[in-house]
């Protein structure tokens, strides 16, 4: 019992800024770390229909708005899943061999590419943002789990290209039965809320996040041989801005 309360207070230090007591990061008490990673997405679905409620009895601007929604899960995660979207970005833009590709996810220094993908991501971001519908809200705060459920999955299923990296070392301290149980229940809990929303927004937000999922599996075999602590960073922010979008244009429609 004291390893799965370490693994939770592992996945928070790790992928989240959120103060939490320490832990040892040994093979034993990250076992079961990666199932707690969706965690984090429900802080940040929770601060979301927050901050849209503060907005309402604020009567802020769309903009300002618009910034906040963008921002708060920058805050939460500290940029660690925007830094692996920059460094894939790099590495996809190069159209090197696969080998010159995994060296270049591990350069510390961000290329024309990252910069120029980074900017635009964010402008698209508060785009959306900006036209999004508040009635969409609770959908969308279950986003931010399905995205890190489906992340923790692929961790389970793709082979890993690069076995000495971060990911690998979390595969192996995972139990992937245990690991894929509990983030499929992750998923169903996400199904259940957003059905009962609305399904049509249902449809929109799964449909999207499996697209997304089949593509990042696509990329991930053609491009790298397999996934990477990076390429997971980059499908969670590639994943969380195509259901934004999808669900922005379904509440033009809907």
């Amino acid at each position: 019992m004291k390893s799965v309360w370490n693994s939770f207070l592992i996945a928070f230090a790790m992928f989240s800024k959120i103060p939490v007591p320490r832990a040892d990061w040994d093979k034993e008490n990250m076992k079961y770390m990666i199932c707690f990673f969706p965690g984090i997405g429900l802080v940040i679905g929770l601060l979301i229909c927050g901050y849209g409620k503060l907005c309402g009895l604020t009567d802020m601007g769309s903009l300002m708005r618009a910034a906040g929604y963008v921002l708060i899960p920058l805050l939460v995660t500290g940029g660690i899943h925007m830094d692996g979207f920059l460094d894939t970005v790099d590495a996809l833009s190069s159209w090197q061999p696969k080998e010159r590709k995994l060296e270049i996810l591990k350069d510390s220094h961000a290329g024309a590419f990252a910069i120029i993908m980074g900017c635009a991501y964010f402008i698209l971001a508060l785009g959306v943002w900006s036209e999004m519908d508040e009635k969409v809200l609770p959908v969308l705060g279950m986003s931010f789990i399905l995205s890190r459920a489906l992340s923790g999955i692929a961790l389970a299923t793709f082979p890993c290209a690069n076995k000495k990296g971060s990911l690998g070392m979390f595969a192996d301290a995972a139990q992937k039965r245990v690991l894929k149980t509990v983030l499929v229940l992750w998923m169903l809990v996400c199904a259940g809320v957003v059905f009962w929303e609305d399904w049509r927004y249902g449809l929109i937000l799964f449909g999207t996040a499996f697209g997304i999922y089949g593509y990042y599996y696509h990329m991930a075999m053609k491009e790298f041989g397999g996934t990477t602590g990076d390429i997971a960073g980059f499908f969670v922010q590639l994943c969380e801005l195509a259901m934004g979008f999808a669900l922005m244009l379904g509440g033009k429609f809907l």
